[in-house]
């Protein structure tokens, strides 16, 4: 049975400044890769937690039809938004425990709605730690950036 992963990445030079995103997403039997895809983008001024939310939704809405996805982040902010913070966000009207507004609403609120039409599975890994996939989707990160980066 094929297996579909998304390995997803956010860059920014300067918080905010030039950022970008980063998709690896590869289709497997077992341990064999039989089709890879690469995604990346980037904005002008951004923050780094904006391009990492952009990743994710990416690869979702790359998607031809409803599926089965793991999404493999080194976003901890990503991964426990979508998986723990998110249902009390809502039932808050979109406020944190503090009372405050969520921040990147806009981009939470799509990422919502993407995984009521696909089944996700979130996994966190370490960022530059050596694991090859999450390494290319920062290298697919920082191309997408770099069209925004002032020229030296």
């Amino acid at each position: 049975m094929t297996e579909l992963y998304a390995f997803t990445d956010g860059a920014c030079s300067g918080n905010p400044g030039p950022g970008g995103w980063g998709v690896l997403m590869q289709a497997r039997i077992g341990s064999t890769v039989v089709k890879e895809r690469t995604l990346c983008g980037g904005e002008p001024d951004t923050t780094n937690n904006r391009m990492e939310l952009i990743a994710a939704i990416s690869a979702l809405e790359a998607l031809q039809k409803p599926s089965n996805l793991v999404i493999i982040t080194d976003s901890a902010y990503v991964k426990n938004g979508i998986s723990e913070w998110i249902s009390s966000w809502k039932r808050k009207g979109w406020r944190t425990a503090s009372g405050s507004a969520v921040k990147n609403i806009d981009l939470w609120q799509r990422l919502d709605l993407l995984t009521t039409t696909h089944q996700v599975e979130w996994r966190w890994i370490k960022g530059h730690a050596g694991h090859a996939e999450n390494e290319k989707a920062d290298e697919l990160a920082r191309a997408g950036m770099a069209p925004f980066k002032p020229k030296t």
